[in-house]
């Protein structure tokens, strides 16, 4: 009988439609919202219908192909002059994510060698770019969990599983892979504000599988680590740079800080098209800043007072001082430096 993450996707092709899980609704409602145009996707994306880097990554494939669809429909000898504008829609969706532009680039590769109507050929690339992640998410799962000691107490931060993915996901993939050997005695789970990915994600993924999940505050993080309740914290990442700088939601670089201070373990897990060698640290990473609304609001309902400002940047950065190792599907950091990331990129 298959696991739940094994039926759990938030990103599947059927009927010549792109298919999202839309996570705005988890875990109250399981709504599919099915998408026919690269407009759609790019919009489904910036709304946070779908998120995490990798599952981003895949979508914006995704996306390409009915870009492709409909511009051979309208000129199939300039196709590929009129897909630029959705690619650009794509392309600008999320800023901070760097799997949105690797998997555009991967799907632009394959431009030159097509002839003829180019959807049967892009459909397998993005096809393709799934399969790889998941591929790759039980590859890291499994190193990741080669690193934990036994009656192991992790937390983790925001939604790094299967709905941030492919599929199984990576700092959850670990997560599965460590409990399926016996290994995780017990997951803390930060809610994750203002999205609270942590709190209607994270923990409902977990409880599919059957996983014991706690739920805490972020401030709490601080107290639980206190009382030393936890060894491990195990994140996931939108952006990693060449030095081994770390980009993921909003509130994982005080975890770092407060892991280094309390002699906790800092676990990144990501693949390899997070990893951007194009920047040299994590100060030249574009941080998403949305909206103040975020803050100022919970489930539609006003909690500050009128006349209020938020500031809400989507992520921050942690630097690579303070992590301990990163785990992709081509092996183990530990610790990061910039000639380490450069020996695995090669």
């Amino acid at each position: 009988m298959p696991n739940q993450h094994d039926i759990l996707c938030a990103i599947t092709w059927q009927n010549d439609q792109l298919h999202l899980l839309d996570q705005r609704k988890l875990p109250q409602e399981h709504q599919l919202m099915a998408l026919s145009s690269a407009t759609s996707v790019a919009q489904a994306i910036s709304d946070m219908v779908v998120r995490g880097a990798p599952a981003i990554g895949i979508t914006a494939a995704y996306g390409v192909v009915l870009a492709s669809k409909a511009a051979y429909a309208a000129d199939p000898n300039h196709w590929q002059t009129l897909i630029e504008t959705n690619m650009q829609q794509l392309a600008q969706a999320r800023p901070t994510a760097v799997n949105l532009v690797w998997a555009l680039q991967r799907m632009r590769g394959c431009f030159a060698k097509i002839s003829g109507n180019p959807v049967p050929s892009l459909l397998e690339e993005a096809q393709g770019i799934q399969q790889e992640d998941i591929d790759a998410n039980r590859q890291m799962g499994d190193l990741g969990a080669s690193l934990l000691p036994s009656d192991c107490q992790v937390l983790t931060h925001c939604n790094a599983g299967a709905l941030a993915t492919g599929g199984y996901g990576t700092a959850l993939g670990v997560i599965r892979s460590a409990h399926a050997a016996g290994k995780i005695s017990q997951v803390y789970a930060d809610e994750t504000r203002p999205w609270l990915q942590g709190a209607r994600l994270t923990a409902w993924e977990l409880l599919q599988d059957n996983i014991p999940v706690t739920l805490l505050a972020d401030g709490a993080a601080a107290a639980l680590m206190q009382q030393k309740r936890i060894n491990w914290i195990i994140v996931g990442a939108d952006r990693i740079t060449a030095n081994g700088d770390v980009a993921n939601k909003i509130g994982t670089y005080s975890l770092a800080v407060l892991a280094r201070q309390h002699g906790i373990k800092f676990m990144v897990v990501a693949p390899t098209s997070t990893i951007d060698m194009n920047l040299e640290s994590g100060n030249q990473i574009i941080i998403e800043e949305r909206a103040m609304t975020e803050i100022l609001m919970i489930g539609g309902q006003s909690i500050a007072p009128n006349g209020a400002k938020a500031w809400n940047p989507s992520f921050d950065v942690t630097p690579a001082a303070l992590v301990d190792v990163i785990v992709t599907e081509k092996g183990v950091v530990k610790p990061p430096t910039t000639e380490r990331l450069a020996t695995l990129m090669k």
